[in-house]
């Protein structure tokens, strides 16, 4: 059986309905999937830098899993990536322990994908904002996958009435059915 990790970056998972509606369905769907919730585990930004390290060696496939802030990470999964992702450990001399391991990008958007684009409110298509995503894998040669992502997904009562709840959680679960087709594939490349 192939390791699956994903490394949830929500900064405040409990008051997300997006993206615990993401993990709940894919953790349905691969129930083996080890977890790292960043936000439960290190609400100080203390991170046990040996303890996380353990389980990216033992992982086959990595997920992050993250809403984007700021077109790029939230500020925990960033500090993550810095502790983590070690000179040593992840790349420079002596640096392969990642090596080889596949890794998915799954995120969220609180803006629509019409918002995306030349010229719109964010001005750039959601490619353009994952170049430096994807050179962080690249340098700890990591082979990338195409990305899942889901935008649209922000709700909060009373403030954003153009999605529901329903349609947020509907979003969800299909974001969760997409990441799981594509996991289903890299880990039976991975087998061959």
């Amino acid at each position: 059986m192939q390791n699956v990790l994903i490394v949830s970056g929500h900064p405040d998972s409990e008051n997300s309905y997006a993206n615990t509606a993401v993990l709940e369905n894919i953790l349905k769907l691969f129930p083996d999937a080890g977890i790292s919730r960043l936000d439960q585990l290190y609400p100080d930004f203390q991170i046990d830098v040996k303890s996380e390290q353990e389980k990216l060696v033992n992982a086959d496939v990595i997920i992050w899993q993250f809403p984007l802030h700021w077109y790029s990470f939230p500020a925990l999964m960033k500090k993550y990536i810095d502790d983590v992702y070690a000179f040593g450990f992840a790349h420079g001399a002596g640096g392969d322990k990642l090596k080889g391991k596949k890794l998915i990008l799954s995120l969220t958007t609180g803006a629509s994908e019409d918002l995306y684009d030349y010229g719109k409110a964010m001005n750039y298509p959601i490619g353009d904002f994952l170049p430096p995503l994807i050179q962080t894998a690249k340098l700890c040669r990591m082979e990338i996958q195409e990305p899942v992502y889901s935008m649209g997904m922000q709700y909060i009562p009373g403030v954003y009435p153009f999605e529901t709840l329903e349609i947020i959680k509907a979003k969800a679960k299909d974001h969760a059915h997409r990441l799981a087709t594509l996991m289903s594939e890299v880990l039976m490349t991975k087998k061959d």
